[in-house]
């Protein structure tokens, strides 16, 4: 890849970072305007409260039918 390429595609890169970034803290505050204290935090925890509680419920679930 010659050098104009690869600037090419470094300016189209930092150019999607930007628009993620953006979407992102846009996301987190809108978070914690709806009673999310720490915005994409406070999901990103609970989120993975769910999925263990749901793993261990199920994992309960199977050793209950193999008994």
């Amino acid at each position: 890849m010659d050098v104009k390429k690869m600037l090419e595609k470094m300016a189209h890169l930092e150019f999607v970072n930007d628009q993620v970034v953006a979407e992102l803290q846009s996301t987190d505050q809108l978070l914690r305007r709806i009673g999310f204290a720490d915005g994409l935090s406070s999901v990103k925890s609970a989120a993975q409260e769910i999925y263990e509680q749901e793993r261990k419920y199920d994992h309960e679930k199977k050793k209950d039918y193999s008994s």
